[in-house]
């Protein structure tokens, strides 16, 4: 679920009640409420942390805990198109290291960030599963195998297109 961007909409109050009223009677209501708030949203507003902490009787920094520890959960809107390369061990002795510096070059953003258009967010996976298929990345849910400079150029090319 995580792994295609929503789009991006503004927080709101009653629908963020509806997510929280859905699972809040839940045992272990928060990741659920998280997911669908991310599905809802495209992100994590912070002002999104109060009324999930109060509804689950837990603390904010209990909250925000869950939110920094996974980093599928977005703090912030994430651009029109999401190219994740991994940066996981695999990937890295494949070269996937190199990739890095290519992509935030073609992309015009460095890792971990969203360029200024809100056109493209570059950001780390920390394993897509591909390890046979290393160096690897994923486009908007859309994976990407054995990739070679010119390869994610054409790949990066076609996604921002």
């Amino acid at each position: 679920m995580l792994d295609r961007p929503a789009r991006s909409t503004p927080f709101d109050e009653t629908q963020l009640a509806r997510i929280i009223a859905d699972h809040g009677s839940r045992e272990g209501a928060l990741l659920p409420i998280l997911h669908d708030a991310m599905a809802e949203f495209g992100w994590i507003d912070d002002a999104m942390v109060p009324p999930i902490a109060e509804a689950l009787n837990l603390s904010r920094a209990e909250v925000h805990g869950v939110l920094t520890f996974y980093h599928d959960f977005r703090r912030a809107p994430a651009g029109r198109t999401v190219v994740k390369l991994c940066a996981a061990e695999a990937c890295q002795a494949a070269g996937g290291r190199s990739l890095v510096g290519r992509a935030e070059e073609r992309l015009g953003t460095p890792m971990g960030t969203t360029d200024g258009e809100g056109a493209v967010t570059l950001e780390p996976v920390y394993c897509l599963g591909l390890c046979s298929m290393a160096p690897a990345a994923m486009v908007d849910g859309r994976i990407h195998g054995r990739l070679t400079p010119e390869r994610l150029d054409a790949v990066l090319s076609e996604a921002v297109r």
